[in-house]
């Protein structure tokens, strides 16, 4: 029987343990002592450490022969992204449940992790037929409309990186995944106020969604709905992205509200 005491991954249990030693300091740490008080072995620790700085996690601090190590505030941001996405799952239920209502189709909202769109909450539609999204679940970004109606607004350095990240669709008109070919996308988008996904990821499925902003004007995520390809084909196309549309704006005064 495994010993319920002892961590499965001692590496990982050991690199949280001098991450938290880190945190919980007054001051910056030499190596010898953030070894000392984490318990660590000095060459561990060393190994750890510096791990961590490469990941943004730590950074040091050289003064003569000693290094001096101090945690960064990445640690605040995971924490943000968290907290943003715990929000946003609570907050936006009203909205979609609205979106529901005005459409007829299942409704999401999503924020971009990587070159990921994640799914933090989600209203199903009525009937029977339910579409296999869930909060939680994850989709690239250039697949999807709720990642498209995001990267479309993010700064170019970000968008850059998503652009070597792209994979290819299996829908029957998933188009090439080239820089070039979504570069175009993303401005319509722009030019638009919403995108639209046409059986690109999945056959018979299609989306739409907008962004939505924060109180500093950076995009904070997406407001979308899915369902069968049809509604957004032709004339159907126009009342789903205004009702999509009216939402995002919605969510962008509330943050714009709660300066958040």
């Amino acid at each position: 029987m495994p010993d319920p005491d002892r961590p499965p991954s001692p590496a990982v249990d050991r690199a949280l343990t001098i991450l938290e030693t880190l945190v919980a300091a007054d001051a910056p740490m030499t190596l010898t002592a953030l070894a000392q008080e984490a318990g660590v072995p000095l060459a561990t620790c060393a190994a750890i450490a510096q791990t961590l700085e490469m990941r943004g996690y730590a950074s040091r601090t050289v003064v003569g022969r000693s290094h001096f190590w101090r945690p960064t505030l990445k640690l605040s941001g995971l924490a943000a992204q968290l907290d943003r996405k715990v929000d946003l799952s609570s907050m936006t239920q009203p909205y979609l449940r609205d979106l529901v209502e005005t459409t007829g189709m299942a409704a999401h909202v999503g924020v971009l992790e990587g070159a990921l769109v994640i799914y933090v909450a989600k209203v199903g539609a009525p009937g029977i037929v339910q579409f296999n999204t869930y909060p939680g679940k994850t989709a690239p970004f250039n697949l999807t409309a709720l990642g498209r109606a995001i990267a479309a607004h993010v700064p170019e350095a970000e968008l850059a990186t998503l652009l070597r990240r792209m994979v290819p669709g299996s829908g029957p008109n998933a188009g090439p995944a080239t820089v070039a070919r979504m570069r175009t996308l993303l401005a319509e988008v722009r030019d638009l106020g919403y995108s639209v996904e046409d059986e690109e990821e999945d056959a018979g499925i299609g989306c739409i969604a907008a962004p939505f902003f924060d109180a500093q004007g950076a995009v904070a995520g997406s407001i979308g709905v899915t369902g069968w390809v049809e509604r957004v084909r032709g004339d159907s196309r126009a009342a789903v992205a205004a009702a999509v549309t009216a939402q995002a704006r919605r969510l962008t005064e509330l943050a714009a509200g709660s300066g958040g």
